[in-house]
């Protein structure tokens, strides 16, 4: 587990970083994030730069765009679960990837649009694991 990774969410502030590669989503996502008082680390636009994004930030939970190009999110999902199997990493998607997200570790997945009541749940879900 990370260090901060209670302290954080005793404090009801979660550290995340967010991968879409649409930049809309990706913002759009980013205030839902804002709206739920968390705080978002970076915004990318590919599962590489995820990868890399979260060697830099090690943010407390990874919201990544399941189909990217430049590797996609359930790739980039076991790259960063390699590196630090403590990660938590909740894959969006437009459609259901079916098993292929929980195989790749995922905590969770949520279909797009998401809601703000969906993203606190997901959130919450990541805080008790």
């Amino acid at each position: 587990m990370h260090p901060n990774w209670h302290e954080n969410f005793s404090k009801n502030v979660v550290r995340i970083l967010i991968a879409d590669d649409q930049k809309s989503v990706g913002t759009t996502l980013a205030a839902l994030v804002c709206g739920c008082k968390h705080e978002v680390v970076e915004v990318v636009g590919s599962g590489l730069e995820a990868i890399h994004a979260y060697s830099r930030h090690r943010p407390d939970v990874v919201l990544m765009d399941y189909w990217m190009s430049k590797l996609n999110g359930a790739t980039a999902c076991r790259n960063i679960l390699a590196k630090d199997p403590a990660a938590r990493i909740i894959l969006v998607s437009g459609f259901d990837p079916g098993g292929e997200a929980r195989d790749a570790g995922a905590i969770a997945v949520l279909q797009k649009p998401v809601g703000l009541r969906r993203l606190e749940e997901a959130l919450e879900v990541a805080a008790a694991i």
